[in-house]
């Protein structure tokens, strides 16, 4: 098993938690410490516990990963996705000495900020929000386990510790110009946001990328959005295609492009271990990672450069696909209905959410995108047609 590395974040010595909780029920010494009536676990295994546990992470088993409500059951969804992230995660983790279970954690939670119809759900939130700060989903993630996720009795939110927060808010860089939500919860617990995070979060944000680029190659050539011949024209996947087909010249085409992903995944993440731990030589503490001025967890120049030909081939061949781009313009129109109808007369609104709404701007158009943004892909149809008198048609093209 790989030693612990200097850098690694520390599950017994963190950043707290913003709101601190009685150890003791009732205040009764004679009763047991809540952590050991609930399990020897660390806080950063409470933090993963607690995302996993929660109605939001439940509801990604229905958010739009790539496909919008896929009728078929293979499609990868927001959940399917964040398990596998988490996977890879915690495979670099180990290999680079980090802790496992913030890497999870994050990996599991990155993506709970999602709107229904992933980007397509988000552009719309973003144009109805215009005069109101705006939407982002990375911000939405964290006003989630922050504020609106709130299953305990004495404070908001998850109250996951500042090690987690401060790896969702930034495991893609500092943040120079925080949105509203984000500026408003780091003035409420200051996530020092103008540095880099942690390694953890860091490696968290480059399995997220090795997940999709590779899944969702998976899932387009499936749908028959992409093929084959298209792939092999990028130079380091015909490579790798060549070498499973000199491996494996007898087995089925599917399982020939199955092994084709996983050994894409095998190369990225290899590559990112080595060139993260070149990186990372010399680092004693997580604090002088933090202080370090740039990335140290990511791919190789040379696995940059093939990954970056290979989104623009995903953008291009997949995700502008016409009929992506179709569907994508009516779960647009799905989302920009919900949000009028919802402006023009709360009480299409469920009672818990009519009684907390703030009854001017902008805290009111905020609230309402709260409620819309935690939505699914299909309870956000059956609202729009609950609303409306029709099914939304043309979403589902897979």
């Amino acid at each position: 098993m790989t030693d612990r590395a200097p850098y690694a974040a520390d599950p017994h010595a963190h950043g707290g938690r913003e709101f601190a909780v009685a150890a003791r029920e009732g205040g009764d010494k004679s009763a047991p410490a809540r952590s050991e009536q609930r399990g020897p676990r660390t806080d950063f295994q409470r933090d993963r516990d607690r995302i996993i546990h929660s109605m939001s992470f439940r509801r990604l088993k229905s958010k739009t990963q790539v496909f919008i409500a896929p009728d078929g059951d293979h499609y990868r969804t927001r959940l399917t996705h964040s398990i596998e992230v988490a996977q890879i995660g915690r495979v670099i983790a180990r290999a680079l000495g980090l802790d496992e279970d913030l890497t999870e954690a994050l990996c599991l939670a990155h993506d709970l900020g999602h709107p229904p119809f992933g980007h397509a759900g988000e552009a719309a939130l973003s144009e109805a929000m215009a005069r109101h700060g705006g939407f982002c989903h990375n911000a939405q993630a964290l006003r989630t386990v922050m504020r609106l996720e709130s299953p305990y009795p004495e404070h908001e939110g998850l109250n996951l510790t500042w090690d987690l927060l401060e790896g969702l808010a930034k495991h893609n860089g500092p943040v120079a110009a925080p949105n509203w939500a984000l500026a408003e919860l780091d003035a409420d617990f200051p996530l020092d946001l103008g540095t880099w995070p942690s390694l953890e979060a860091q490696v968290a944000a480059v399995s997220d990328d090795i997940a999709y680029d590779n899944h969702d190659i998976d899932d387009g050539l499936r749908a028959g959005f992409l093929d084959l011949d298209d792939l092999l024209e990028l130079d380091f996947l015909a490579d790798q295609w060549r070498t499973v087909e000199k491996r494996f010249p007898n087995a089925p085409r599917e399982r020939q492009l199955r092994e084709l992903i996983r050994d894409q995944i095998g190369l990225m993440v290899n590559d990112v271990i080595t060139h993260s731990r070149d990186n990372a030589k010399g680092f004693g503490s997580v604090a002088e990672i933090r202080d370090a001025g740039r990335q140290l967890a990511g791919f190789s120049p040379a696995m940059r450069e093939h990954e970056r030909a290979l989104k623009s081939f995903m953008y291009d061949k997949l995700y502008y696909h016409p009929e992506q781009v179709s569907a994508a313009e009516r779960a647009r129109d799905v989302i920009a209905r919900l949000f009028a109808a919802y402006s023009q007369d709360a009480s299409l609104m469920p009672e818990e959410w009519q009684a907390r709404l703030p009854d001017t701007d902008p805290g009111r158009s905020r609230a309402i995108a709260d409620f819309i943004a935690g939505m699914s892909d299909r309870f956000a149809m059956r609202a729009c047609e609950a609303i409306y008198g029709e099914m939304p048609r043309g979403l589902t093209n897979v």
